[in-house]
């Protein structure tokens, strides 16, 4: 179990660098474009085949397959194993085409479906369908990139798909910055929607050459293994619901902030792409790792080693999600002006950004937790389960959507996000001391105990000594920049310094107990 730690560093080292380079990505947009009209368009038009990747790649396709070909890995032969590998890339990239040119097709009818707002505006729906359009067909290479990343972590090459989507930012970046000055005044947005394409094409031809190196490249062939892609498809159809709860939130939150005002989604998207951080260096990471671990451990019969492997990964959590949780919210202000507030984007861009982000950081345990917990049924091939729960939770949201949004208006969407995680998480663990699954909690809370006692400390010291909002405003770049820097690392400092007092020690949370 040692192997998990070290698995979990290249994942999370790997994530860690893909998102400083989606910062810088973000950092650049947001000084080009700002949060106005435009951007709100890109938003919509990015994520729907985002969200499509989600369910088809990420989401819904690697929770199914991996479990599934683990299982063939452990049990059958290297052939019955290529056979799998080429017929499912076959039926995934049949299907992925159809839906792809439905896509392009239907494009306005999209826009109308999960950003109705945008209807009565000709100027924002007329330019969101157009680049829908461009940016639809990268679900085909998104997920075909998810499928051949699914192959290498289930051999244990985690490192290659998770610095895959480094591609993504350096294209976006590449167009914004030296594409986007080609097109009109007012059409320059577009720039964008071409980036993502080209990005999906990048990605997919990234992973080919590692494939080959382990003889396991698919070549699409039908009739080769029906019996175990139909496994796969049946325990992917509720997986498409189940692990991509997140991001239906998300288009739901997209979905009624299209009412609100301009920048609603914009402010939005900033302040989740700052959660995204720790989510993605953490929770995909840990979701990334443990996932092809407990199906072979499942195989194998060990339910000792399964429960070890998520009360380990309860106490990581634990351990570094909720005091980056606290100083998100306590440091919002100067992290969004440090990073966004130039040129086109305004302080008030900051401060509307900010209350989305506080919001959004109070639900970041939550979210972390559900990847770690619906890890542990889609191992045990149970999918039906999850999506039960995830169902009930995405009703909560909705619910709790339609009430705060009135109260607090973009900020109460990310609120509702947020307190609707900590539900579905709280249903899954409930759900898997009923079927049986041994998760013990003492050393969790334990290990709870002492993080939330250095929490105090960290957040009364970034509470009341931090230089006002206003003031980082008037500030140049470089000033912000280390005023920054000295703030979160002394924060940090505060948080291990009384964890060390407290008597945790870092070997007794991230190594894996046998």
């Amino acid at each position: 179990m040692a192997s998990l730690l070290k698995s979990t560093r290249l994942v999370g080292g790997m994530t860690m660098i893909s998102r400083v380079f989606g910062m810088i990505r973000d950092i650049i947009l947001a000084r080009l474009f700002g949060a106005g009209l435009g951007f709100d368009v890109f938003i919509v038009a990015f994520r729907i085949p985002n969200f499509l990747r989600r369910l088809f790649a990420e989401g819904g396709f690697s929770q199914a397959f991996v479990p599934v070909l683990s299982e063939y890995r452990e049990k059958r032969s290297p052939e019955e194993v290529k056979a799998l590998i080429d017929q499912t890339g076959a039926t995934l990239g049949l299907i992925l085409f159809i839906i792809s040119i439905l896509g392009v097709i239907i494009a306005p009818l999209m826009i109308s479906v999960f950003a109705p707002g945008f209807i009565g505006e000709s100027d924002k729906f007329d330019l969101a369908a157009q680049m829908l359009r461009i940016t639809f067909p990268y679900i085909l290479f998104i997920s075909l990139t998810a499928f051949a990343g699914a192959i290498l972590n289930t051999y244990r090459n985690f490192g290659v798909p998770a610095f895959t989507p480094v591609l993504l930012n350096l294209s976006l970046i590449a167009c914004a910055i030296w594409v986007a000055p080609m097109f009109p005044e007012g059409q320059q947005i577009i720039a964008l929607a071409w980036g993502v394409l080209i990005a999906g094409v990048i990605q997919l031809g990234f992973q080919i050459p590692f494939l080959l190196k382990l003889k396991l490249l698919p070549f699409p062939r039908f009739n080769r293994d029906k019996e175990g892609v139909s496994r796969i498809l049946m325990l992917m159809l509720p997986t498409l619901f189940a692990a991509s709860i997140t991001q239906i939130n998300l288009l739901i939150d997209t979905l009624i902030a299209s009412f609100l005002q301009t920048g609603s989604i914009s402010w939005l998207y900033y302040s989740d792409r700052m959660v995204e951080l720790p989510l993605g260096v953490l929770g995909v990471a840990l979701a990334t790792v443990i996932l092809p671990n407990l199906s072979t451990e499942h195989a194998k019969g060990d339910d000792r080693s399964f429960s070890n492997i998520l009360v380990w990964a309860m106490g990581l959590v634990c351990l570094i999600a909720i005091p980056a949780a606290f100083g998100l919210a306590l440091l919002s202000g100067p992290i969004l002006t440090t990073l966004f507030q130039y040129a086109e984007f305004t302080t008030n861009d900051v401060i509307m950004s900010s209350r989305s982000l506080i919001a959004y950081s109070i639900g970041l345990p939550g979210f972390i937790l559900i990847k770690v917990f619906s890890s542990a049924f889609f191992s045990r091939q149970n999918t039906q389960t999850p999506v039960k729960i995830a169902a009930i939770a995405m009703v909560l949201n909705i619910v709790l959507n339609l009430l705060l949004v009135g109260i607090y208006q973009h900020a109460g969407l990310a609120l509702a996000s947020s307190l609707s995680a900590y539900i579905n998480a709280g249903l899954l663990y409930m759900r898997l001391k009923q079927a049986g699954i041994s998760v013990t909690l003492s050393p969790v809370l334990k290990i709870m105990s002492r993080v939330c006692i250095a929490v105090v400390f960290m957040s009364l010291f970034l509470v009341f000594l931090p230089p006002d909002n206003t003031i980082w405003f008037e500030w140049d770049v470089y000033t912000r920049v280390m005023q920054l820097a000295i703030w979160i690392l002394a924060g940090a400092s505060i948080y291990v310094f009384s964890l060390y007092l407290s008597g945790l020690r870092l070997k007794d949370v991230t190594t894996p107990r046998d």
